[in-house]
């Protein structure tokens, strides 16, 4: 049975919330992948995921309507979008049928060895070439998959947005984008499921406040990170959050 954390645990949470809505503010990713690595120090997943993405809408909500001019749609609805939903439906059969620490620990260190590759071409100051189409899918559909299961696929979308687009404020907005129509179907898949309860709903709103803060700090942040700093700390967080899941499993 998932228990409801006590207050000495949902501080931490709460903090290590702000910290993961501050980097997809700034970045237009991260708030679930490092709560997924660090928020399941605290609190069993079962109760984390459902509390938290309901309140990741409204931070991808409100950069999307904010920054609406800067979404690149053909890229979110062709390219992005349509592959990551094929996945979902394999992920929330995971979430419901299979041990999920061995599929985390393969995630992780796919994170970390392709973290790795990026950052030395990105310290090199060499081009990212495009991925083949094939590839591209197989990545995005995997995604989904993950994404399905734990709210947190989106290292694929951001390694293949990361390739197509250059614009910081474009890439944060269409992938910002990708999550809010993503988690609309999450959620409802919570709610069918009865994943969301009174225990999960308390907890979102203990993170409210995390969220306010995150989207402020986030926002300052963005606009204040050079392009290349920029790439580095995505990869950089991407390399993390994978050991983390390595680790932990």
């Amino acid at each position: 049975m998932v228990s409801w954390p006590t207050l000495g645990v949902a501080i931490p949470l709460a903090l290590a919330c702000a910290v993961a809505f501050t980097s997809e503010a700034a970045l237009g990713f991260g708030a679930t992948l490092i709560m997924v690595a660090a928020g399941s120090f605290f609190v069993d997943l079962e109760l984390l995921l459902p509390a938290l993405v309901p309140v990741n809408l409204a931070l991808s909500g409100w950069i999307v309507l904010r920054h609406a001019r800067e979404v690149d749609r053909p890229f979110l609805l062709r390219r992005l979008l349509p592959f990551m939903a094929l996945g979902l439906p394999l992920g929330f059969y995971a979430f419901v049928s299979l041990d999920p620490s061995i599929l985390k620990r393969i995630f992780g260190l796919f994170l970390v060895a392709v973290s790795g590759l990026e950052l030395r071409r990105v310290r090199s100051s060499g081009a990212a070439r495009r991925l083949d189409p094939t590839s591209e899918r197989a990545l995005l559909v995997l995604g989904g998959a993950l994404h399905g299961a734990f709210a947190t696929g989106g290292p694929m979308a951001v390694y293949v947005a990361s390739r197509a687009l250059t614009d910081k404020g474009v890439y944060r907005a269409t992938l910002s984008s990708l999550w809010l129509l993503l988690n609309v179907i999450v959620v409802l898949g919570y709610v069918l499921g009865g994943a969301v309860d009174a225990r999960t709903i308390g907890l979102s709103a203990w993170f409210v406040p995390a969220v306010v803060l995150g989207v402020a700090l986030g926002e300052v942040l963005h606009a204040r990170v050079p392009e290349r700093t920029f790439r580095v700390l995505v990869y950089a967080l991407l390399a993390v959050a994978g050991l983390a899941l390595v680790v932990r499993g």
